[in-house]
């Protein structure tokens, strides 16, 4: 019997765009070069049909989501990023916002009785929050609530962190662990290629770097996630670029949960003047990363960034896990313009949100655990 990918082959009429699909039918993990095929010849519809068929594949309706809470313990930043709407320059640190380890807690502390499974924490890159501090916050955390899993902090984070402290990162991540920190988001990745990080993203952590960070966490038995920010002034062949060492890395390690693309978001940033990328061009952005990263189990649409109809739509383009509840707290993308200025959904929603395009709900924890079917 027919099967719509067979039926996109047959009507294919481009060679290199038939072949590629044949590939992907059969398994095959397709070449930086057939994937910048893709990027410059693949429409929409096309692009989408193979990265359904590999999501469908993978993970056949099932759509994941857990319930989780962002911590941010401040926005101001040693880093100057172009592209970044969030962060206070520690030299106007009094334009921006520093939690305590108690006001922390405490919102450890709101949820209490509710069944969040995550805590997730990133930031600033603070002078005066180091290693120290941030031991005692997670080793306080598990104190008060032995089950939430802790995932925290970005490799721009961790690189100044373990600086800083005079440690290698072998070092600082074992401490890390030996705390209690159970796995990495994967913020800071911006694009690894030189050319365009030392434009946007000059003085933090080479891409080199971040992914030495997520190696030695792999290495010492951690889960990371993995992301690119895409749509700014980067080319086809960096995104590529990115996704290669990033398809190499979990070749080695096997570390990586998920992939992120990350929509650059123009506002109240220096790089306002740069147009954002069309729907239809992230959800091709979607569609190829899926094709592209065979050893990568899911591929993730972070719907605050994106908004709720579209994170929809992106579950037909590879996507399986539109993240979590979050909650009110979320300020990076709504800083930046996101779709979701108040970026908080009840699992009830959530549910709702994936029945609504014919796909089946699943609680997952951070490492894809299944907790609850809806």
């Amino acid at each position: 019997m027919s099967t719509a990918i067979d039926t996109l082959i047959d009507f294919t009429t481009d060679i290199e765009l038939k072949n590629i699909a044949q590939k992907v039918k059969d398994g095959i993990r397709i070449t930086d070069e057939e994937c910048l095929v893709l990027f410059n010849k693949a429409d929409l519809p096309f692009a989408g049909a193979l990265a359904n068929f590999v999501r469908e594949k993978l993970h056949g309706n099932k759509t994941y989501f857990n319930r989780n809470f962002h911590i941010e313990p401040t926005n101001v930043c040693v880093f100057s990023c172009k592209f970044c709407s969030y962060s206070r320059l520690y030299a106007h640190k009094e334009e921006g916002w520093e939690l305590s380890i108690d006001q922390m807690l405490d919102i450890v502390k709101s949820y209490d009785g509710k069944p969040i499974t995550e805590v997730h924490i990133v930031g600033g890159v603070h002078p005066k929050m180091n290693m120290a501090y941030f031991i005692e916050l997670i080793q306080k955390i598990h104190a008060h609530r032995p089950d939430l899993h802790v995932k925290g902090f970005t490799a721009v984070e961790l690189d100044y962190m373990f600086r800083k402290a005079k440690l290698s990162v072998e070092e600082g991540m074992k401490a890390l662990k030996d705390a209690g920190l159970q796995s990495l988001p994967g913020g800071g990745a911006e694009i690894f290629h030189e050319d365009i990080r030392k434009e946007i993203a000059a003085d933090k952590v080479t891409g080199e770097g971040w992914l030495h960070i997520h190696e030695t966490a792999h290495n010492l038995g951690m889960h990371s996630n993995a992301t690119m920010l895409y749509g700014h002034i980067e080319k086809y062949e960096h995104r590529i670029d990115h996704m290669r060492k990033l398809r190499d890395l979990q070749d080695k390690t096997k570390g990586f949960n998920t992939f992120i693309p990350l929509k650059f978001r123009n506002s109240n940033n220096d790089m306002s003047h740069v147009p954002e990328s069309t729907i239809t061009e992230d959800m091709r952005m979607y569609a190829i990363a899926r094709i592209y990263l065979d050893n990568f189990p899911h591929l993730k649409a972070y719907w605050p960034m994106l908004g709720r109809q579209n994170a929809q739509l992106s579950l037909s383009f590879g996507v399986n896990d539109i993240d979590g509840t979050i909650d009110d707290s979320t300020k990076i993308y709504s800083m930046a313009g996101s779709e979701e200025q108040t970026p908080t959904m009840s699992t009830e929603e959530l549910v709702t949100l994936i029945k609504q395009v014919k796909r089946t709900p699943i609680e997952r924890d951070t490492l894809y655990n299944e907790i609850n079917h809806f």
